[in-house]
C-alpha cells in the first residue's frame, strides 16, 4: 500500500484514480501529475515501485498544496470572509447557501432538517372545580 501526503491509497485501483483519494487532487491533476513523473496512468497501486512512488511523492509536496494545508487555507478563507463582514461571509456564519441559490424551497443540505413553523397547540384548561357545596 503506496502511502502519499498522509494518505494511504488503496492497492486494486489504477494509480490515476488512487492519487484522487488525496484532498486537493481531481482527475485533472492527477493526470498531470502522473504525466510529469512519467509513470503510466493504467498501473496499479500494488504494482508501483519505489521510484515511482518517491517521484509522485516529490512532485505533490514540490508543486501542489493539498491535504491539511489546503484545508487551514480554505479555512482561513472563509474566516476572512466572516472577519469583514462580506455577504458571503454572513451567509457562511447562518450556514445558508452562499452562492445565490434560493432557499425558500431546497437548500436543505445547508440548513439541515425540516423545522415546522407554526402555532402550538395550547394545552386544555384544568377543570375548574367551582366552589364547594355547603349542605
Amino acid at each position: 500500500m503506496a502511502r502519499i501526503a498522509g494518505v494511504d491509497l488503496p492497492n486494486d485501483k489504477r494509480i490515476e484514480i488512487a492519487l484522487t483519494y488525496i484532498y486537493g487532487i481531481g482527475r485533472t491533476t492527477a493526470r498531470r501529475i502522473l504525466t510529469s513523473a512519467g509513470v503510466r496512468p493504467e498501473i496499479r497501486v500494488k504494482n508501483l515501485g519505489d521510484e515511482d512512488a518517491g517521484k509522485l511523492r516529490t512532485i505533490i509536496e514540490r508543486e501542489y498544496k493539498v491535504e491539511g494545508a489546503l484545508r487551514s487555507e480554505m479555512a482561513m478563507n472563509i474566516k476572512r470572509l466572516m472577519d469583514i463582514g462580506a455577504y458571503r461571509g454572513l451567509r457562511h456564519r447562518r450556514g445558508l447557501p452562499v452562492r445565490g441559490q434560493r432557499t425558500k424551497t431546497n437548500a436543505r443540505t445547508r440548513k439541515g432538517p425540516k423545522k415546522t413553523a407554526g402555532a402550538m397547540k395550547k394545552p386544555a384548561p384544568a377543570k375548574a372545580s367551582g366552589a364547594k357545596r355547603t349542605a
